[in-house]
């Protein structure tokens, strides 16, 4: 058992989710970095107070075999942080029934699969935080993106569902929404089968959508922009006052600012009355 306090981070084999166990290691906590595979792991696996563990999100038994490693291993998980997921582009029509029913079953359901593991011990303990990694995507659609960008989404409005169900028994809700990270190998782990499939000119018209977006997003600065800044933004959620919603990066700041209205956490906060019960 352990005084300090716990996160349990998904998708930590690369990445972000590298980047926030590292983050949180270095801030004095314990950290259980999960992966799919975690006998390839061996830079995590020499920190002192981190456990390094299979989860699988789509595999509800490797989830809860985590879970109750976790707290086993530390005594509770004060913080949950769900990264793991997948990326994939195509038009809609490039890609088929089974591979968007798979993204959904990693980015959607695996989130809800280790929710479901981790809440009741929150809501026993009466504190918690969870906070779920979902994308610009799930803030605005992106072409040649339907399923990803959907996927995404469905976190966000999860995210505050969630926020406002266990709020009241002490638990919050955060999501944090990267803009693009060129350097960063989550492009790596994004599933592109697809994109030269179909009639030649869907092919030919995927590319000229990707090839534009891809342009776009190194002009504002994608290339150069620095992953830690998610990490830390991961740690702001899990240990301060955030909004439910946390759009993250230059070209993130800059799309919601094109979006003119008030911030969505203004229009949360007045509406909040209206669905939740004062005490």
């Amino acid at each position: 058992m352990s005084d300090k306090q716990t996160v349990l981070i998904t998708g930590c084999s690369s990445g972000m989710g590298k980047l926030a166990a590292k983050t949180f290691h270095d801030k004095g906590w314990n950290v259980v970095a999960t992966m799919r595979t975690p006998e390839k792991e061996t830079e995590l696996t020499q920190l002192d107070d981190v456990l390094v563990t299979r989860l699988d999100v789509s595999d509800v038994a490797s989830v809860e075999a985590a879970v109750n490693e976790a707290l086993e291993r530390f005594g509770a998980i004060d913080v949950l942080v769900n990264n793991a997921g997948y990326g994939g582009h195509a038009m809609l029509e490039q890609m088929p029934d089974a591979e968007v029913r798979k993204m959904y079953d990693t980015n959607v359901f695996g989130v809800m699969n280790t929710c479901r593991a981790v809440l009741p011990h929150m809501r026993q303990r009466k504190q918690g935080v969870v906070v779920n990694v979902t994308s610009m995507a799930g803030v605005i659609g992106l072409a040649a993106e339907s399923a990803y960008s959907s996927s995404k989404w469905a976190v966000e409005g999860f995210t505050e569902c969630i926020d406002l169900e266990y709020k009241l028994l002490g638990v919050r809700a955060r999501s944090v929404a990267p803009g693009a990270y060129l350097s960063t190998d989550f492009g790596g782990n994004a599933n592109d089968a697809y994109l030269e499939t179909g009639d030649e000119e869907l092919q030919a018209f995927t590319r000229r959508l990707r090839e534009h977006f891809m342009q776009s997003v190194k002009a504002e600065g994608g290339e150069t922009a620095d992953p830690q800044e998610v990490a830390d933004m991961i740690y702001a959620c899990a240990t301060t006052d955030m909004p439910v919603h946390n759009p993250c990066g230059k070209d993130a700041q800059f799309l919601m600012s094109l979006s003119g209205g008030p911030p969505r956490q203004e229009w949360l906060d007045k509406i909040e009355p209206l669905l939740l019960p004062s005490s």
